[in-house]
């Protein structure tokens, strides 16, 4: 079997994923407002493990944007060990994320939050009938996740917007609920249109660097999508908060780095002018946003247009896929194989 085999069907189906988890949203919608968090908690804190974690960090950003309640993200390993430092006072709504629903870190973190009675716990993963899945409240199963890839794509980004449907029915935005049926259409549309970009920039043997910028509810993408390009490609890869990486990582620029920025409406013009430094000082830059980015106004720019007409907070995952497909291309350009990435396990179980 070809190498990547699995990894490209799992970032090219994501679209039809997407469907049947929006499907499964639908289904659950009136379990999901029932825990009503404004009412009911002093605090949401988001946890899960490597991707799941970055996950959790921009679940985190999005929600308290949204619905306005204190929402923070950690380690499971974290709240296991160190729950004086995680948990303050108060009932908080733990939402834990696991692929798999076996990772032994998250299961050890919602245990001992049950055995303290800190709250409630509501579940994400992909397997119905694992562990994690019989421990909450609530456990929202999402099955069209379901990978055979050690790195995740398809799982990352259904259970990610699993994090955003419930952000919506929280807020009380029945509107940008029903908009999420529209993200599958867009995200094929750019997995068709961007691979040519994605195969050239993954292949680009002159690159040997990349940096990941990423503000507010994008940091934790940007976090994800420079974990899959250090897993499936061996490569030097780190995240940034936009504004922070004029503050010493800009050193590190040359033309031999790419910097990828993955831009808002609300604040791109802050966010162009980082990427325009980036520029003059001998970078390149790609540039990933709604429209079109006219801001790069100095040198020779690549972007991604999403041209969605969605709302920016339902929008996010749709950064996910290119991304991914520079990652999976560069792991191929490199005779590597990125269904099996080195010393890693699609499971952490600790004995």
């Amino acid at each position: 079997m070809e190498n990547g085999y699995f990894t490209r069907q799992e970032i090219f189906s994501q679209p039809e994923a997407w469907t049947a988890a929006i499907k499964v949203f639908g289904d659950t919608r009136r379990d999901l407002l029932d825990l009503k968090p404004n009412q009911r908690f002093e605090n949401i804190i988001f946890t899960g493990c490597g991707s799941t974690y970055y996950l959790s960090l921009a679940a985190a950003a999005l929600t308290q944007e949204m619905i306005g309640l204190t929402c923070r993200a950690f380690p499971a390993s974290e709240l296991w060990l160190y729950p004086g430092s995680s948990f303050t006072a108060g009932k908080t709504l733990l939402i834990a994320v696991s692929r798999s629903g076996e990772t032994t870190e998250t299961l050890r973190a919602c245990q001992a939050f049950l055995n303290g009675q800190r709250g409630t716990l509501l579940t994400l993963s992909c397997c119905g009938g694992m562990p994690l899945s019989k421990m909450g409240t609530f456990n929202l199963v999402l099955p069209s996740g379901q990978e055979q890839s050690v790195a995740q794509t398809r799982a990352f980004s259904t259970l990610y917007l699993g994090t955003v449907a419930l952000a919506c029915l929280w807020a009380g935005r029945d509107d940008l609920f029903a908009s999420l049926s529209k993200i599958p259409e867009v995200g094929i549309r750019l997995l068709k249109t961007y691979f040519s970009l994605a195969t050239e920039l993954g292949q680009d043997a002159g690159l040997d660097r990349f940096y990941w910028l990423g503000s507010g509810p994008r940091l934790g993408l940007a976090c994800e999508l420079s974990l899959k390009m250090k897993e499936m490609s061996l490569s030097h890869s780190e995240p940034f908060h936009f504004m922070e990486f004029r503050h010493g990582p800009k050193s590190m620029v040359a033309s031999s780095a790419l910097t990828i920025g993955l831009c808002s409406s609300v604040n791109g013009h802050q966010e162009a002018a980082v990427l325009n430094d980036v520029k003059t000082l001998g970078g390149r830059v790609l540039a990933l946003g709604e429209k079109g980015l006219e801001a790069f106004s100095r040198g020779t720019r690549q972007e991604v247009r999403f041209e969605s007409g969605l709302d920016e907070a339902i929008r996010n995952v749709l950064y996910l896929p290119v991304g991914q497909l520079i990652a999976f291309e560069r792991s191929l350009s490199k005779g590597l194989n990125p269904d099996l990435p080195s010393n890693l396990d699609a499971v952490v179980k600790l004995f």
